[in-house]
């Protein structure tokens, strides 16, 4: 009987200690980091909720910007997943810190980063004042990039010693790297899910901005952006070590080129023709735009891929004006093209739907080295995302090639204010009899 007692004490206190562990809260902000090598990545981290409401956030710049899809803290174990990326942070809560690891299915390739995390503590306040760098700035490119770019733009927001920065590419922008000055410099990172990095800024005395990029993933980066196949016979500017930015009025007063223009990168091979696609949704169904909820609409087109960073920026702000024009006579219809080994379960394309709440139709176009084939309307089609702006009469009027995420500031300002207009012009637009001849 004693013996008995004794057990049954031993397993309530077992019991007790397994509830108080997954009891204890992770709530509040962490500092937390992905580690590789001496590769060291800092992020920010905020945890709320617990049980079925527990929920990770992750940020880009300033901004809270991602949120997990699913997330779990059972004995011990914490357990983040981010399915529209195909990114799962594991850790177990370690004498107050988390140590795990982060998995991240990249296209074509496996990433892996050792994760550590700590509760977040306030720095001590700074008696250096740092230079203001906030603004545009723009980068001449001493070797061309393979999309023909010889310029980006490098914009930067700042709050006093803080600051967050992107590169704005014509395909899209990096997400805001984000740090504090400090030692003369910004030592800035980034990771939202995706597309993580780290930079090193620091202001040169004549003014421009020196910045250190690491090049480490350049060769699997390069092989993407190119569609598959990588040589180290064709450098590109974009994996350069260092870059330098000037004032927009500096590199314009010293000849320097000017970054890509996003509208006129991508063109129609002849627009007297009707932009066409036929190709099934997540379900398996033909989606034309033969269609009737495509007749005599206006139509945007995008060619996307989950698995492109720049087209998860875009589609939230697609889902915006799919609920805005919608019932005004407005279209979107997503192009997808995701690698052969995710088109078999469509994983993450079904994550990034629920995740974004898509509601126009997401369309299943093929693997992304098939693009060129399967959206033969366009030249120089190049970039994820690529948006295609297609008028009643069923033929392209513009192509905006990449994507200015909110971490590009005043060009996504800009870019949101073209958009609109744009759609706001074709609704305007009545059908034409030429659209009205060719309706069966």
């Amino acid at each position: 009987m004693k013996q008995f007692v004794k057990l049954a004490a031993l397993a309530v206190l077992a019991a007790g200690s397994h509830a108080a562990r997954s009891a204890e809260t992770l709530e509040g902000r962490w500092d937390a980091q992905l580690v590789r090598g001496e590769q060291v990545i800092p992020f920010r981290l905020d945890i709320a909720g617990s049980g079925a409401t527990l929920k990770g956030t992750l940020y880009d710049g300033f901004r809270p910007y991602e949120k997990t899809s699913s997330a779990s803290f059972d004995n011990g174990q914490l357990v983040l997943n981010l399915e529209h990326y195909l990114t799962t942070i594991t850790a177990r809560l370690d004498g107050g810190k988390l140590v795990g690891d982060v998995v991240a299915q990249n296209r074509e390739s496996r990433s892996e980063y050792g994760f550590v995390a700590t509760r977040y503590k306030a720095p001590p306040a700074s008696a250096v004042k740092a230079p203001s760098i906030a603004g545009a700035w723009e980068i001449p490119l001493q070797t061309p990039t393979t999309k023909g770019e010889h310029a980006f733009r490098f914009v930067v927001e700042q709050k006093g010693a803080e600051v967050a920065a992107s590169i704005l590419r014509v395909d899209g922008d990096t997400g805001a790297y984000s740090g504090t000055f400090k030692d003369g410099k910004w030592v800035l990172s980034h990771f939202d899910g995706s597309r993580p990095g780290v930079i090193e800024v620091t202001p040169a005395r004549d003014g421009t901005l020196e910045i250190l990029q690491a090049t480490g993933r350049a060769r699997a980066a390069n092989a993407e952006s190119r569609g598959g196949g990588y040589s180290d016979a064709v450098p590109d500017g974009r994996y350069a070590g260092k870059l330098v930015a000037y004032r927009p009025e500096v590199a314009r007063a010293k000849g320097f080129p000017e970054p890509a223009n996003f509208l006129a990168h991508t063109t129609a091979r002849d627009p007297n023709e009707r932009f066409a696609f036929n190709f099934p949704d997540v379900n398996g169904k033909l989606v034309s735009s033969e269609d009737p909820q495509f007749k005599g609409k206006v139509v945007i087109a995008v060619v996307t891929g989950t698995w492109c960073p720049n087209c998860h920026d875009e589609a939230q702000y697609l889902v915006e004006l799919d609920k805005k024009y919608r019932d005004q006579g407005l279209a979107i219809v997503a192009l997808n093209f995701e690698e052969p080994e995710q088109q078999a379960s469509l994983k993450r394309v079904r994550a990034f739907v629920k995740q974004y709440g898509v509601t126009y139709p997401y369309l299943i176009a093929g693997a992304p080295a098939e693009m060129w084939e399967k959206v033969p309307q366009l030249v120089n089609l190049n970039t994820w995302p690529a948006t295609v702006f297609v008028g009643r009469d069923g033929t392209v009027r513009a192509v905006h090639s990449g994507f200015a995420s909110p971490a590009s500031g005043q060009f996504h300002a800009d870019l949101r204010k073209e958009f609109t207009q744009r759609i706001e012009t074709l609704l305007a637009e009545k059908a034409t009899a030429a659209v009205a001849s060719n309706t069966p």
